[in-house]
């Protein structure tokens, strides 16, 4: 009996030990599924938060710059048509050539209106020699009616064929004067000191009167001073003031600044592209600026006061009206309207509704709302500092 306990003994610490091994392997077991749950809850958690980037908006009190193209026209420019139809007899001045006011520049051959100016003298004599005796009939007839030698109605029809032959006389001399005009159109000459920049005719070419059915025959262009034609958007349109003073750059003089000020304004937009037309003028004694040239037009625009700045990629649009989608010190998205100043295009200026402190979410999906939990990306770093870029090289390996 004594023998067969001591034999039962050892099995049953064996099984005690089995049954706390595995009590305590179940207890673990159980423990970490828990944990490894609750890690998960946690990752999926954190996994589900959106990474947004973000930007403060800027405050300035600076004005903008604008720059804008240019048209460049030569200050007084006029083309020279002929006034009266014939043939290029000679011309004297070609394209670049200084001319004074009042220079002769072409003649022109009208044998058609010689001989119309001829004609015309011809039928004044005429009507005035018809005048001449109808003059001397009308006062004989007047000295007969005195005496009742004659009627009273024939010495009318008398005076009364004096006064058309006179009517006539004038009409013929008048037609004379307008041939003489049309005979001094004969040479066309400069009207202004300037320089002849474009010719378009030579000798023996026909030329027809007027602008209608006749070409140019000259360009004649003061270049001492220039205007610049600019189209100001409606942003800056009304910062755009007589007496603003402007820089302006020509491909032709690369890094040679010029100064122009704004002295009209067409104050009106053009209804189709919502632009200012704004003229400048430019001194340009040595004419090294030529019309036609491009012009790069610089503005400082002046600033009404500080305001905030935004990129354009910020605004949410909604029926709400606009907004923004800031982050809070706790990570939760708040929606925020905002009043739209100016659009500069990649940036707008913000006139309520945001300070410089507030975080803005750059390119905001359009299923943000408010509360939702975000991650801010850390900031980029700057491209020239990659890896190793301030490391020294090492002098072994090189």
């Amino acid at each position: 009996m004594v023998e067969q306990s001591q034999q039962h003994f050892p099995i049953g610490r064996i099984l005690w030990v089995l049954a706390i091994v595995a009590i305590i392997v179940a207890v673990w077991g159980t423990i970490s599924r828990l944990h490894a749950r609750s890690e998960l809850k946690e990752r999926t958690a954190a996994d589900a938060e959106i990474t947004v980037n973000v930007v403060s908006p800027d405050k300035s009190s600076a004005g903008d710059e604008l720059v804008i193209p240019g048209i460049t026209q030569a200050f007084i420019e006029a083309p020279i048509y002929a006034r009266t139809s014939g043939y290029v007899r000679a011309w004297y001045t070609d394209i670049g050539a200084h001319v004074k006011k009042g220079q002769l520049l072409a003649e022109i051959e009208t044998p058609e209106v010689d001989r119309q100016l001829s004609q015309a003298k011809a039928d004044l004599a005429t009507a005035q020699a018809n005048l001449d005796l109808s003059e001397t009939t009308n006062k004989r007839w007047q000295a007969l009616l005195a005496t009742n030698s004659v009627s009273r109605q024939d010495a009318d029809e008398k005076a009364g064929d004096a006064a058309a032959k006179k009517a006539s006389r004038d009409s013929a001399d008048e037609n004379v004067r307008r041939l003489n005009e049309l005979e001094g159109f004969k040479r066309l000459y400069a009207p202004f000191d300037g320089v002849v920049t474009a010719r378009n005719t030579d000798i023996g070419n026909l030329i027809n009167a007027g602008q209608a059915s006749g070409g140019e025959l000259f360009r004649v262009s003061d270049t001492k001073k220039l205007r610049i034609y600019a189209q100001v958007p409606e942003t800056y349109a009304y910062a755009t003031t007589i007496g603003l003073k402007a820089e302006m750059h020509f491909p032709g003089h690369p890094g040679k600044p010029y100064d122009g000020v704004v002295v009209n304004s067409s104050h009106a937009l053009d209804p189709t592209a919502r632009t200012l037309q704004v003229e400048l003028q430019l001194d340009n004694p040595n004419e090294e600026v030529l019309p036609g040239a491009y012009a790069e037009v610089h503005f400082k625009i002046p600033s009404a006061g500080e305001s905030l700045r935004l990129p354009s990629n910020v605004v949410i649009f909604r029926s709400q009206g606009l907004q923004v989608a800031t982050v809070t010190p706790q990570g939760e998205v708040k929606l925020k309207n905002i009043i739209q100043g100016r659009d500069f295009g990649k940036s707008i200026e913000v006139l309520d509704g945001l300070t410089d402190q507030d975080k803005v979410v750059v390119n905001p999906p359009d299923s943000i709302i408010d509360g939702l939990h975000v991650r801010i990306a850390p900031p980029a770093p700057p491209k020239d500092q990659g890896p190793g870029a301030n490391q020294k090289p090492d002098p072994k390996k090189s």
